[in-house]
């Protein structure tokens, strides 16, 4: 991290851990000063090129530091990485990709969480065509950064432009567009609201202009999201078992067992990291990032409530840190998708189906 987002993690380190996870905290702000968010930006667009190799260790860092920011910049790296792949102007993908990066701009996805059996990909907005472009309506709510966010990846559906009917879109909706409100409780993970929200065309991409592509490049670029979630809360576990490493009163035995488990983890990320690097995320790679993400799933239900018990008596602050870590690391489970709603699909896969997203 020192590398790729110099100061960040002097910057966290100076700031109390509950503090940082705070509704009101500065961890935002700290990412956005260290250049963050153009961390996967290739080079060329004024961004810090990182491989997914380098950011999978950041995001073990930064996990590490502040777990729920590292969860929500996980978010704004999957939705830059999904920018960047569903422009076909290129003009257009390098002014955007390059203003994140030399803007420091925070980008949101909407999926369709709200929408019970929806699948995560699934359009959750409706757009009406309008005479300068297209005019969208709906709620969504982005897993992170409602509030931070300086552009809106929203899922919709519009009017076909080859004949009747509909089809998904992606509309790219610049946070200070009028119509758009953020409201609800929580620490920037709200709803958002859009109400005739007015995009021009250049700001919609539509599933033809990607010749049906565009459900295979929503879940090929799922592979990078499950790699940076997964990095992001073995950085919480880390954090805990750090703390059983520096704790003289665990037996050695119980220490180096924590500390294989964990380090086996995360030398699978690293494979699949690696396999993104040399070949790029396509649907085997996403299968295989479901199997890795699902592995260490299973590997932090062992490490972390083991890592807890070994602490034994803890001052408060202390005892408060460890909770919260603890509580943290049993998010994995609840991202998309979930192991339960994919068994169907890794089952039609692996008799040589398709594989979809549940």
């Amino acid at each position: 991290m020192a590398k790729l987002l110099p100061g960040l993690d002097e910057s966290l380190r100076a700031v109390p851990l509950m503090e940082l996870e705070g509704p009101s905290g500065p961890g935002i702000g700290l990412f956005r000063d260290s250049g963050g968010p153009g961390l996967l930006v290739p080079t060329a667009y004024q961004g810090r090129g990182a491989t997914a190799l380098d950011a999978l260790r950041v995001q073990r860092a930064l996990g590490s530091r502040a777990p729920s920011l590292a969860v929500a910049t996980t978010l704004h790296h999957f939705s830059t990485a999904t920018l960047a792949a569903l422009i076909t102007d290129e003009g257009l993908e390098s002014l955007l990709v390059e203003g994140v990066a030399s803007g420091n701009y925070l980008v949101a996805f909407g999926f369709a969480e709200e929408r019970p059996g929806a699948g995560v990909l699934f359009p959750s907005m409706t757009a009406t065509q309008g005479p300068d472009g297209v005019r969208i309506s709906g709620v969504t709510r982005p897993p992170s950064l409602a509030r931070s966010m300086d552009l809106l990846i929203a899922a919709v559906m519009v009017s076909r432009s080859d004949g009747p009917g509909e089809e998904p879109a992606v509309a790219l909706v610049p946070a200070e567009s009028e119509g758009v409100s953020v409201g609800g409780a929580g620490a920037d993970s709200e709803q958002v609201t859009l109400d005739d929200v007015e995009v021009p065309p250049e700001m919609l991409v539509r599933a033809s202009d990607l010749d049906g592509r565009l459900d295979v490049l929503l879940s090929a670029g799922f592979a990078w999201f499950q790699l940076l979630m997964t990095g992001s809360y073995l950085g919480a576990a880390g954090a805990l078992v750090e703390r059983v490493l520096l704790d003289n009163r665990v037996p050695e035995s119980e220490r180096v067992q924590l500390l294989v488990e964990a380090e086996g983890a995360m030398s699978a990320a690293e494979g699949l990291a690696r396999r993104i690097d040399d070949g790029g995320p396509d649907e085997s790679t996403l299968a295989h990032s479901l199997y890795v993400r699902y592995c260490v799933q299973d590997a932090l239900s062992r490490v972390v409530p083991r890592a807890v018990g070994l602490l034994g008596d803890l001052d408060s602050t202390a005892s408060d840190e460890v909770g919260h870590l603890a509580t943290c690391t049993n998010g994995l489970a609840l991202q998309p998708p979930a192991r339960s709603r994919m068994t169907g699909p890794l089952a039609a896969y692996l008799v040589d189906g398709p594989l979809t997203i549940a």
